[in-house]
């Protein structure tokens, strides 16, 4: 689970940084343009990317929401390991007694188990659903969290794009470390997230 939720997380998030955050451009001219008419672009715009891994490794939020889903899947395992005990302490008991059963007793008992076991079989497609779910919603709001801060740093910097570097998945293949915002962003975040906890 743990490792799910951090690649979809770190997906999501590459999806949103990589997406070019347009400050102040919109119905604007080019920079400049040459006498043939071919536009170029300012030497002062600004690139920045931000390393999605050491965000998700230090990013409070993040690191608060990964422990409350762990600790809904394990409680949810738990209930289906318990379920699935009984289940079996059950099937077993059957098992020995099956010989000194009438054939109706056995039909009945037989009846019995296989909707049991078909009714566990559904609460656990139905957990799985439940958690899957939850774990989209959370990683909207991780999404959100970070493309609203985002949004609101490269205007106030004139950034014309955040992109994204992850070890895992390097959608950038080289970036020079002065250009790297991970830091500031990181900070501003948890400040941020820290106010909302109190």
């Amino acid at each position: 689970m743990n490792k799910a939720f951090a690649w979809i997380a770190k997906a999501g998030i590459g999806v949103l940084v990589i997406a070019a955050v347009s400050c102040n451009q919109q119905g604007k001219a080019p920079a400049s343009v040459s006498a043939t008419g071919d536009s170029t672009q300012a030497s002062t715009e600004k690139i920045v990317y931000v390393n999605v891994d050491t965000l998700l490794e230090k990013y409070e939020y993040f690191k608060d929401i990964r422990i409350k889903l762990e600790e809904k899947a394990k409680k949810a395992q738990a209930d289906l390991q318990s379920r699935s005990n009984a289940f079996q302490r059950e099937v077993a008991d059957y098992q020995q007694k099956a010989a000194t059963m009438s054939a109706s007793d056995r039909q009945s008992t037989e009846e019995r188990l296989a909707r049991k076991q078909d009714e566990l079989a559904r609460h656990n497609q139905n957990a799985s659903a439940s958690f899957a779910q939850e774990e989209a919603s959370e990683n909207e709001k991780l999404y959100g969290r970070i493309t609203d801060y985002l949004k609101k740093h490269a205007k106030e910097n004139g950034y014309k794009f955040v992109l994204t570097y992850s070890a895992a998945s390097p959608g950038v293949l080289y970036a020079d470390e002065s250009l790297e915002i991970t830091g500031e962003v990181l900070t501003a975040l948890n400040a941020e997230y820290a106010k909302e906890k109190k």
